[in-house]
């Protein structure tokens, strides 16, 4: 069953995330077997306040077990660091039915 990432991010230094972590997450997205559905900022809170003005990313994965896996390698782990500073994220994971 297909499994999605959901991501909100409040991006403090829009330049070097797109071009560091943004570039070398989205090869490693492709390469684990994910699709990126959005990836959009100036997301409207209409509800709570984690959201307000944040960046969205949705991306879907065959199943709960390749994102997790895409998560916690040490590939991703590298690419991580590269966001550290510059942007907060809140993230979730859910499966389909």
């Amino acid at each position: 069953m297909p499994a999605y990432l959901i991501i909100t991010a409040h991006i403090h230094d829009r330049e070097r995330f797109v071009s560091g972590y943004g570039k070398e997450a989205a090869r490693l997205v492709e390469r684990f077997g994910g699709e990126y559905l959005l990836r959009a900022p100036g997301a409207q809170s209409l509800e709570g306040s984690h959201g307000d003005g944040a960046s969205v990313v949705v991306s879907r994965w065959p199943d709960k077990a390749a994102a997790i896996g895409f998560w916690n390698s040490p590939e991703y782990a590298e690419v991580k660091r590269l966001r550290g500073g510059i942007a907060d994220c809140n993230v979730l994971l859910v499966e389909a039915p």
